[in-house]
């Protein structure tokens, strides 16, 4: 249950700085774009995405939109079923599930209530921008990173076993 806590955790802090964000920050527009410098290669900005990962189908006239909940809900659902569902000795998978499903239904809930998902972190080199993200993309990022960790350590933890 502890792993459910901690999506509870991430779901909260994702909508809390999405919200906190839009106050401090004017919505990102052509020829106009407010941003606070963190570090020379970090920056706040506010932007509204309609698509999904790295605005793939941003413009796609409307569609996406519930498509995208579709795909979020019945992900989101496998993923709760599947972190309920594996031993107690599986911490790291647990751990990488636990902040996948956070950020789903953290980017979930921006898809249901607006049509968008609000992205405010900014890193780049230069001239060169990787995407805007959120915290709720950061979570699946990093559990993504610890599901590949847990799919190498997992046959040599096994093999130790046998």
């Amino acid at each position: 249950m502890i792993f459910y806590f901690v999506a509870l955790i991430i779901v909260v802090l994702d909508q809390w700085s999405k919200r906190y964000m839009s106050e401090l920050l004017d919505l990102c527009r052509p020829g106009l774009c407010e941003t606070i410098e963190i570090l020379p290669v970090f920056k706040l900005i506010l932007l509204h995405n309609s698509g999904a990962a790295f605005s793939f189908l941003d413009d796609a006239g409307g569609w996406q939109r519930w498509f995208l909940v579709t795909v979020s809900t019945v992900v989101s659902a496998i993923i709760g079923v599947w972190l309920f569902r594996i031993r107690s000795t599986e911490k790291l998978l647990a751990f990488a599930l636990c902040l996948i499903l956070g950020g789903a239904v953290g980017n979930l809930i921006d898809r249901v209530a607006a049509g968008f998902v609000v992205d405010f972190l900014l890193v780049h080199w230069d001239e060169h921008y990787f995407p805007a993200f959120n915290v709720a993309d950061a979570a699946i990022s990093v559990g993504a990173g610890c599901l590949i960790l847990d799919m190498f350590l997992k046959p040599k933890l096994e093999k130790v076993n046998d």
